[in-house]
């Protein structure tokens, strides 16, 4: 049977491996040999009775017991760090925080959490969808986003912990020469027949996606074909101008040059937002996120949603709980 009380120390050398998947990179990430790396990962081999790598002369990875060994030395060490944290008067490790797109709701919840907590370091990062993120969340890549947690696989979801941000109101991007831009609103019943691009054939952004073809298809609107995912601003206007269609967006999203946003109404189609993270994670951070998207909340009213407003009752049920 494995020693219950594994070395910290060799649950953070086995995990420095696992993301980097390269003995070099992980021994200088923890500022030890790497001689000394591969003792201690040996040395948890050993101890758990596994092989935890498969090591080769071109690549590292991880064996099925390497897999399966990866989430509890997460939950360990970040308990570990929480424990540190609270009484050994030391600084927490970096918060890995997802933001999706930079400009919008969830870099006004992390500009606050930064201010209730200058102590932490929330490292943003951005991932561009909510499916992908919640897959590296679990890996331990990552520990924090944002997005429509409703549209996550139901064994996703029930690993992580969700807190309601807002419901923001959805947006059309259009060219500037577009026959709608001129309008200030674009009512849901005239995009009947029209072609509007929402995400599809984008693995990272499923979520979305879903949620659009739930509105499209209540108001006969065209989901465009996938497209080459397109990274960076530049390169998504490029590939948004190929193709010709408009954006499916919220009113937030940041603006682009020779384009228009546009609300939608007629009902106001809502997408929900919601802080997620893995559960069981222990760090002054996420607590400073879950107090500033309290107060933003409060003082933007972000969970009032407008009377009539359209969203599928299983987002709606989600929303309306905090984990």
């Amino acid at each position: 049977m494995p020693t219950p009380d594994t070395d910290p120390r060799l649950l953070r050398a086995f995990l420095a491996v696992a993301d980097e998947l390269h003995f070099t990179r992980a021994a200088a990430r923890l500022f030890v040999a790497q001689q000394a790396l591969s003792r201690d990962i040996r040395r948890l081999e050993r101890e758990l009775r596994v092989e935890l790598f498969v090591r080769t002369t071109r690549q590292v990875s991880l064996t099925p017991d390497g897999e399966r060994l990866l989430p509890y030395a997460r939950r360990v060490l970040d308990a570990h760090d929480g424990l540190a944290a609270a009484f050994g008067g030391g600084p927490a490790r970096p918060l890995l925080v997802d933001l999706n797109t930079d400009g919008m709701t969830a870099t006004r919840v992390l500009e606050r959490a930064r201010e209730l907590a200058p102590e932490c370091e929330l490292m943003a990062r951005f991932e561009s969808g909510l499916t992908w993120a919640a897959s590296e969340i679990l890996a331990g890549r990552l520990d924090v986003s944002f997005g429509r947690a409703a549209g996550l696989a139901p064994g996703v979801l029930a690993r992580l912990s969700v807190q309601p941000v807002r419901y923001e109101p959805m947006a059309l991007m259009l060219p500037v020469s577009h026959p709608l831009a001129g309008r200030e609103v674009i009512p849901l019943s005239e995009l009947s027949g029209t072609t509007v691009y929402a995400g599809a054939g984008n693995e990272r952004t499923r979520e979305w996606t879903d949620l659009a073809a739930l509105l499209f298809a209540e108001w006969d609107i065209e989901l465009a074909p996938p497209v080459p995912l397109a990274v960076g601003v530049a390169e998504f206007q490029r590939v948004m101008a190929k193709g010709g269609h408009p954006v499916l967006a919220v009113v937030d999203f940041p603006p682009m040059p020779g384009t228009v946003l546009r609300p939608l109404i007629g009902p106001v189609p809502l997408s929900p937002l919601a802080l997620v993270w893995r559960k069981g994670l222990d760090h002054p951070g996420v607590d400073a996120l879950r107090r500033a998207t309290d107060q933003l909340v409060k003082e933007n009213q972000w969970l009032a949603p407008p009377s009539g407003a359209w969203l599928p009752e299983g987002d709606l049920s989600l929303m309306r709980n905090r984990s």
